[in-house]
């Protein structure tokens, strides 16, 4: 479901499918937003490949897509 920006109040979910980073083996998964969430496991059961690598990156995309094209022309690649 795309967020619609004239509905606030409309549920919005982080919306991770097949993630495959160091120990996550296809994993799939919605984090809604304006709740607290936690992620829980063992040591070594993907943790921080889950945070920092997949909804890092997922965060650092859409917010440099949400830029203008002359704004990306000042980042670095």
């Amino acid at each position: 479901m795309k967020p619609n920006p004239l509905l606030p109040n409309q549920s919005i979910n982080l919306i991770i499918e097949g993630a495959r980073q160091n120990n996550l083996k296809n994993i799939s998964l919605q984090i809604p937003h304006n709740q607290v969430t936690a992620i829980t496991g063992v040591s070594g059961s993907g943790k921080s490949s889950l945070a920092f690598d997949t909804i890092f990156a997922e965060g650092q995309w859409r917010y440099v897509e949400s830029l203008s094209t002359y704004a990306r022309m000042f980042l670095d690649k």
